[in-house]
């Protein structure tokens, strides 16, 4: 990967959905000899396409991730009931949340055209596994297809469908878990451990994820096998990150002391601070992606610009203490400085 992409170091600016990750970051990984991606996830066709214009701009190599479908339907009464629920939240902020399930795809067959229209270097999803004609248009098109996978068994149902590459995920991961099977409990196993026992069965180059914010931590998957680690968390507060000022709040706030996977948010496990949303209805929220999500989108998104972390879903993974406010480039050479 390392010689394919022109990069200097083994490192990856991970896509980040939502908002953290930006053109101007994909940009500074570039400089600082790493490889950067956008995020194509809950944006439309013609903001993702508008992103793809800015970065081949300038004339870089850099790769996107997609959702891939893989519903997660929730069942209409248990939704409406948690959603009877957090419309209580909703209501001090002057909300009207969807009163029923609201599923789609994210516009997932219009941005593959898209990508297959004017190709990119590196594509990569998470989720679900794209259909076979998928993966095989794109790498005729000459694209790096790239699978997030977070087991042995899962990285073998990549290879089987014909992927160029993994991209290893741990639970320690902030933001979404890439599972592909979000009823089943996350295994706890360290990203290092993952990482050797997948490349020990997988015969593909492996991008490892989860919980890696030092220097310390990239040498050791590197070690482990992996071909470059990929960070997200730790540039959430970098000067080109467009996470919400809210959430770069929260990573530095003291009454913020740990992360937990939860499902409150987006009906999907995903890790973050834990904070007062998550204990407040964590046990109750059933399972529904993306119905869950499109439930609290706005409730989230207002509070964020409100200034109210508690309930906002704080994506971070275990690593989220050593996120610091400085350029991203400096960032990923540092965390580069022992391999």
């Amino acid at each position: 990967m390392l010689a394919q992409f022109g990069m200097s170091i083994p490192l990856v600016a991970a896509p980040m959905a939502g908002g953290p990750t930006t053109p101007a970051m994909v940009s500074a990984a570039n400089r600082a000899g790493a490889f950067g991606m956008l995020a194509a996830g809950y944006k439309t066709v013609d903001a993702v396409e508008a992103e793809l214009k800015q970065v081949r701009a300038e004339g870089i190599p850099f790769g996107i991730n997609l959702f891939a479908p893989n519903p997660l339907p929730v069942d209409p009464g248990k939704y409406r009931a948690y959603a009877a629920v957090v419309q209580r939240d909703a209501d001090r902020f002057g909300l009207t949340l969807p009163p029923d399930p609201i599923e789609d795809d994210d516009r997932f067959d219009e941005k593959v055209a898209l990508l297959l229209d004017d190709p990119v270097p590196l594509v990569s999803f998470t989720f679900g596994i794209p259909a076979r004609g998928v993966i095989t248009d794109l790498r005729k098109a000459g694209t790096v297809v790239v699978q997030t996978v977070t087991t042995p068994e899962e990285a073998a149902q990549a290879r089987d469908a014909g992927v160029d590459m993994l991209a290893v995920q741990a639970v320690a991961a902030g933001g979404h878990s890439g599972t592909l099977s979000p009823r089943k409990p996350l295994a706890p196993v360290p990203i290092a451990e993952l990482v050797e026992r997948i490349v020990a069965t997988v015969p593909l180059p492996v991008l490892a994820a989860g919980g890696l914010a030092t220097a310390a931590a990239v040498a050791e998957v590197i070690h482990a096998g992996a071909a470059a680690a990929a960070v997200g968390t730790v540039l959430l507060r970098a000067d080109e990150s467009g996470a919400s000022a809210t959430h770069q709040a929260a990573l530095t706030d003291p009454r913020y002391t740990e992360t937990v996977l939860t499902h409150a948010f987006t009906g999907r496990p995903a890790r973050g601070l834990r904070n007062a949303f998550i204990d407040a209805h964590e046990a109750q929220a059933p399972l529904g992606y993306p119905a869950l999500h499109h439930l609290t989108s706005p409730l989230r998104k207002t509070a964020a610009a409100a200034g109210e972390p508690d309930y906002v879903h704080l994506w971070a993974g275990t690593g989220y203490r050593h996120a610091t406010a400085e350029p991203a480039a400096a960032i990923l050479q540092r965390l580069a400085s022992l391999v």
